[in-house]
């Protein structure tokens, strides 16, 4: 064998913003905790709900007729019809399915290719915290600047007031990211929220990547898309993950005026060519015959929410008004570990629950812990139990 250089000093040649991405705390936690006996965890956003029926026997067909090759780059005809014609029926938004839509591999490659797509090194991305890590990796590989905007005192809402004077300090600024239904906080944004952001954007030349994944997953008024009021200027993430249980068959939905898919799409073809053709005919089944296929799915997170936000408040922790997804955001009550992961560590030994530390959604989550309730009601009783008694035995009480 010749004599080479070692595989670690290789990576010091590696694209450099690497170096500056780590790992992510979320998947690093819940496999720290994994092994604890009899462990609860809240932690990762994905739904205990199978799939629904129909749409697998969707897939088996697909599969039964040898649908076995490469699909089209930007998805099938059926699922690119079906995702526009559940867009225009769900939120009054209209893609033109033959241009202005792009089947990606869940949102996550979306995310990916749309700032991939649009970021120059040196660019800015504006990004309200607490919000799921992602998008500020991806912004960093692609050598951008993210600039943080805490909107922990707000509400976790950004403000039309401190979206107008982040821009006004950076000059630079690409793109601004939203999520809503929010990952972590479960807070949304209505209509006058987002008309009033709208505002602040409609004359820059600024792109707005909204991921809107948990939409079908709204409590209360119905969900509206910032694409109603910046149809131009708005890269909308969607899918089926969180709506029909889908994490697994990795199908999102991008859409964007023509011009901008036309560009979009060079990213997404060198990524990944096109997604799994039998999961795409899953997909296609549950937007075209399956449109409310989230509602019974949501009426059973709302009851949990319901019970987690009164329960929890008992023994002091106090929630971000949840509003969509499967999250809480919730305070650690005063005398606890205030450093999120320590606290998480010490609630993961000593009372066998799990939950995320609000350090690793960015700033303004310190303090917080997120808890998925995409959990049997059963368990998070348990949970809450040992939460309980966790608690009476720091010495605490309600204030």
């Amino acid at each position: 064998m010749f004599m080479s250089i070692s595989p670690e000093s290789l990576t010091h040649h590696m694209n450099h913003a690497i170096a500056e991405i780590q790992p992510s705390d979320i998947l690093a936690f819940n496999a720290e905790i994994a092994n604890i006996p009899g462990i609860i965890r809240l932690t990762l956003g994905e739904p205990d709900f199978n799939t629904p029926e129909h749409v697998k026997q969707a897939a088996i067909r697909s599969i039964e007729n040898n649908e076995s090759h490469y699909a089209p780059s930007n998805g099938t005809p059926a699922l690119r019809q079906a995702a526009a014609n559940f867009l225009a029926t769900k939120y009054d938004l209209h893609y033109d399915p033959a241009n202005e839509i792009i089947v990606t591999a869940g949102a996550t490659e979306g995310i990916y290719t749309a700032l991939t797509s649009i970021l120059n090194p040196g660019d800015e991305v504006l990004i309200p915290t607490p919000i799921f890590p992602l998008y500020i990796a991806v912004a960093k590989v692609n050598g951008a600047v993210p600039v943080f905007m805490d909107t922990s005192a707000d509400g976790f809402v950004l403000t039309p007031e401190k979206l107008k004077a982040t821009l006004a300090a950076h000059p630079k600024t690409k793109a601004v990211v939203l999520n809503f239904p929010s990952n972590p906080t479960g807070v949304t944004y209505r209509a006058a929220d987002l008309k009033a952001l709208a505002a602040v954007l409609a004359d820059q030349s600024i792109f707005v990547l909204s991921d809107e994944i948990y939409s079908e997953l709204t409590y209360g008024a119905t969900h509206v898309s910032i694409a109603q009021y910046l149809p131009n200027q708005t890269i909308l993430l969607n899918g089926v993950s969180k709506s029909h249980a889908m994490t697994g068959w990795r199908i999102g939905l991008m859409c964007a005026p023509k011009a901008i898919t036309a560009q979009l799409g060079k990213i997404h073809q060198f990524t990944i060519t096109s997604t799994t053709t039998n999961a795409q005919a899953a997909a296609a089944e549950a937007l075209a015959n399956g449109l409310d296929d989230g509602q019974q799915m949501k009426q059973k997170y709302q009851a949990r929410r319901d019970y987690l936000v009164a329960a929890l408040d008992q023994i002091g922790f106090k929630s971000a008004k949840p509003e969509g997804a499967f999250y809480l955001f919730s305070k650690i009550p005063a005398g606890l570990p205030q450093d999120s992961m320590a606290f998480c560590r010490e609630l993961a030994h000593e009372a066998r629950v799990a939950l995320i530390p609000g350090s690793s959604f960015g700033p303004g989550g310190e303090g917080y812990v997120r808890i998925s309730y995409a959990a049997s009601l059963a368990d998070l009783k348990t949970a809450v139990e040992r939460m309980t008694t966790y608690v009476a035995a720091k010495g605490l009480t309600k204030e």
